[in-house]
């Protein structure tokens, strides 16, 4: 058994095949005593529990800002990366600069909304292919002219792991026209490290959360936005925004909250923030850094490829693309087949919990499995996909 499953005895994971750890890792047993705690201080402190959740809240920002390696932005929080980028996208000129470029790589948040906005044609969407993922930044940078917005980007692609290069780069282009980057870091953040300074994004906007490889669970997402953007005023803008000035007569035109509160929402469930809060403090407690979690994700990750490969399966049935390099892999292993959601379907017969993306079979592991587990699960993979 993994040392560390102890940890999270809660969810099994020493007993089950959890390949599932690029969508949803296990919880540690310390975010059950987060949650706890936001009961009791609810109990005990009623409608004054506030003070406490906003210590909580600040706990998460540090926690984010920290795996960003940020010192400069602003981290806002909010329920899901939806609100926070319609948000954004409210407090941008699209009047005057209708056009937003992203790619047909994108997850559903920025993919959805973006289709529905141009539905109605309030907005203009051009969409580069997120294929090949080596050249997509510089893609990207070519079609940005001065009627564009906003530029939507992930740093690791939802579909495939494989790492996009070159945001720099892209943020430079966008910059040089007026418009702004927004880089989803979601599937990046404590598997693969980040650092904006490194990357080259100290201007740019970033979105993410915790429902992945932080371990937090719903509810833990944040926007980070770079320095020199604190006059821009979402239209999209709740109450908590003012919390800190309730008591005076509203103003016109409508006032924002400092930092972070001038991108706040309205009332939340702060028990997610607690969780989140303990399992940082665990996280840190075990020395689980980005760069350890990065060497733990490329042996597991190199496993399944190794056993994988081992296997000599019907490449017209299921494959995996070997033209990426290891390091350019973020933290799954992508499966192309023309039956993937059969294999998974089947795999989850046998115990062995993965998922599906359109022809791509997703098998994300987590720091808490052990080698023999992964053995295990590649082992099912070759007996289901041979049955298929």
């Amino acid at each position: 058994m993994n040392p560390l499953a102890r940890h999270y005895s809660r969810f099994r994971v020493a007993e089950r095949l959890l390949l599932t750890g690029h969508s949803h890792q296990a919880w540690p047993d310390v975010g059950f005593e987060g949650q706890a705690d936001a009961w009791n201080d609810a109990a005990e402190q009623v409608d004054e529990k506030w003070e406490r959740a906003a210590e909580k809240a600040e706990r998460v920002r540090s926690g984010f800002a920290r795996l960003l390696g940020d010192s400069q932005g602003i981290i806002a929080l909010g329920q899901n990366t939806h609100e926070l980028v319609t948000r954004l996208l409210s407090a941008l000129p699209l009047g005057r600069r209708p056009r937003l470029v992203t790619t047909d790589g994108e997850f559903h948040t920025i993919r959805r909304q973006l289709d529905r906005l141009a539905d109605e044609s309030w907005i203009e969407v051009v969409k580069v292919s997120a294929d090949p993922s080596s050249s997509l930044a510089e893609r990207l940078a070519g079609a940005v002219d001065g009627r564009t917005a906003l530029v939507l980007v992930s740093s690791v692609l939802f579909g495939n792991a494989h790492v996009v290069p070159g945001l720099g780069a892209l943020l430079g282009a966008c910059h040089g026209q007026g418009a702004e980057l927004l880089v989803d870091a979601y599937h990046h953040l404590n598997v693969v490290p980040f650092s904006l300074e490194g990357e080259g994004l100290e201007g740019a906007f970033v979105v993410g959360g915790g429902y992945k490889y932080c371990q937090l669970g719903e509810g833990n997402c944040f926007l980070r936005v770079p320095p020199g953007r604190e006059r821009l005023r979402p239209l999209l803008t709740g109450w908590f925004s003012e919390f800190a000035s309730l008591a005076r007569p509203p103003a016109a035109p409508v006032a924002y909250g400092d930092g972070a509160a001038r991108w706040a929402g309205a009332t939340y469930d702060p028990a997610s923030h607690y969780r989140a809060a303990r399992v940082f403090e665990f996280f840190e407690e075990q020395r689980l850094t980005p760069e350890l979690l990065r060497a733990v994700s490329r042996h597991q990750i190199g496993l399944l490829a190794e056993r994988f490969d081992a296997l000599d399966l019907d490449p017209g049935v299921i494959a995996r693309d070997r033209s990426v390099p290891p390091e350019r892999i973020g933290g799954f292993l992508a499966l192309r087949s023309p039956r993937a959601g059969e294999i998974s379907a089947r795999l989850k017969a046998r115990g062995v919990s993965t998922d599906v993306r359109g022809d791509l079979l997703r098998l994300g592991p987590a720091p808490y499995l052990a080698d023999d587990q992964l053995r295990a699960a590649i082992a099912a993979l070759g007996d289901v996909t041979r049955a298929v």
